[in-house]
């Protein structure tokens, strides 16, 4: 295993289904039964492990750690009432191949083999997805370089039966579409990954794990000698408390808190960078008439200049056509439309020097979306770019997600995935998801396998 873990005081970072799934999970686990035994009982629940966060990362994680650990005692702790109730709810669904990532990286890494892992877990357990696969696709000379490029890496990342095509075959398999080059990527797939949270969440119940909904982690603090002697080599163990006053106690800790991810480090003594900014992405729908032109993903070559990749097709398990998403400044954490504001948040985004930093570099980037978020019709030109046949009166508003964008102090967007964990009675016994982005869905298998095994030797499970 690389050596991705460095341990430090500042923990410096390195580089049909739904609603039944849904009910299963989440039913047993509400959080008046909590507080009835919280009351009753004038006790705290006591674990070897708990898991702060209910997205596909955590529940992936958790799900892992206990099918190597059945005789040890494992709780998710979920600020919501129900598990993937944001980003792992909200992004398009895509299972990615792994075209875009720097080789070597660990979203290189991690990306392939979450592909492989992830089609098998569907095959087991039946949950519907297509591998419709990916074009991306060059409309201009100027972008054939980069195309180029994008394929090399391609190859270099192990991305399954990659290949260059030319404009004969983009209409072979797009017959709408249009273009000079582009890579093709057969593999790529699409999924409801809400659902496939709730199936994590389902397994990690059938096997003993405990799921506590509507509990907001608000500290971390050392706890005297625990009940729990499973795991002899912490011998105080941490309480775990929530705004509502609820508690728990275990003797160690993983965080996968997503968009509060730099919050939850900075309670356990972390520092706060790589800091979070949430960005908004809003979609648009196609036409349910239009769908026929659409088979599968179209994606853009990305443009160096900014910062985000742009506008899309993306088809959903559901039949529908996504096309985007845009990207602006989000002004509360789960904000998903430009009336959800929490002034905490936005207060946090805009003096972070971080932010004002990127804000500067890419002004006019920002306006755009912004302007473009406000009048959906100026997206049609960039997607008649690759299917000339969509009008404006084919396309409406859509859904919404928000990206757990880490940046760095310098203003740079954290590329790669970052985990933490620190030093002393807290630090040392708490590892820190703390940059899991696209394409963590589709790598959620293989970084719960990571980080299982770190937990193993750390936390000498």
């Amino acid at each position: 295993m690389h050596n991705v873990f460095r341990n430090t005081r500042q923990c410096s970072s390195f580089s049909r289904h739904r609603q039944n799934v849904q009910r299963a999970v989440c039913v047993p686990a509400s959080s008046s039964a909590i507080n009835r035994k919280f009351s009753s009982q004038r006790t705290e629940p006591e674990y070897d492990v708990v898991i702060v966060g209910g997205g596909i990362v955590g529940m992936a994680a958790a799900r892992e750690m206990l099918m190597r650990h059945p005789n040890l005692k494992f709780a998710v702790l979920e600020k919501e009432n129900r598990l993937a109730a944001h980003q792992s709810g909200h992004n398009s669904g895509v299972i990615h191949g792994g075209i875009y990532y720097k080789p070597g990286s660990l979203k290189a890494k991690l990306c392939v083999e979450g592909l492989h892992l992830s089609y098998k877990y569907f095959d087991e357990k039946g949950i519907p997805y297509k591998k419709c696969g990916k074009l991306i696709v060059a409309v201009s000379k100027e972008e054939l370089p980069r195309l180029e490029d994008l394929y090399n890496r391609g190859i270099k990342n192990g991305v399954p039966d990659i290949q260059m095509v030319d404009g004969a075959k983009i209409k072979e398999i797009e017959p709408y579409c249009q273009g000079l080059k582009a890579v093709w990527s057969p593999h790529t797939g699409i999924v409801d990954w809400g659902l496939v949270t709730q199936y994590y969440g389902e397994d990690f119940k059938s096997l003993g794990g405990q799921i506590h909904l509507n509990f907001e982690v608000k500290d971390f603090k050392v706890a005297e000698e625990s009940k729990v002697k499973a795991v002899a080599a912490n011998k105080k163990g941490i309480q775990v408390t929530a705004s509502n006053g609820q508690s728990v106690r275990c003797r160690y800790v993983l965080t996968c808190g997503g968009l509060q991810s730099d919050r939850l480090a900075e309670l356990s003594g972390c520092s706060r960078e790589p800091r979070i900014v949430p960005f908004r992405g809003e979609y648009l729908l196609l036409n349910p008439a239009k769908t026929h032109l659409v088979r599968g993903n179209i994606y853009p070559v990305p443009d160096p200049r900014f910062p985000f990749l742009g506008v899309h097709f993306t088809p959903r398990i559901d039949g529908s056509v996504w096309l985007g998403p845009n990207a602006v400044l989000a002004l509360k954490r789960e904000g998903y439309s430009w009336g959800d504001i929490n002034l905490r948040d936005l207060a946090d985004s805009l003096s972070y020097r971080g932010f004002q930093k990127l804000a500067l570099k890419y002004a006019s980037f920002g306006v755009q979306e912004i302007v473009r978020s406000a009048f959906v019709s100026l997206a049609v030109k960039e997607l008649q770019k690759y299917i000339p046949q969509v009008q404006a009166s084919d396309i409406s508003r859509g859904p919404a997600g928000v990206r757990a964008q880490a940046l760095g102090a310098d203003g740079s967007l954290i590329e790669d995935f970052v985990f933490d964990y620190g030093m002393g009675e807290i630090g040392r016994n708490i590892i820190h998801c703390r940059n899991t982005p696209s394409p963590g869905a589709t790598s959620s298998l293989a970084i719960a396998k990571m980080i299982a095994d770190k937990a193993d030797q750390d936390f000498l499970l």
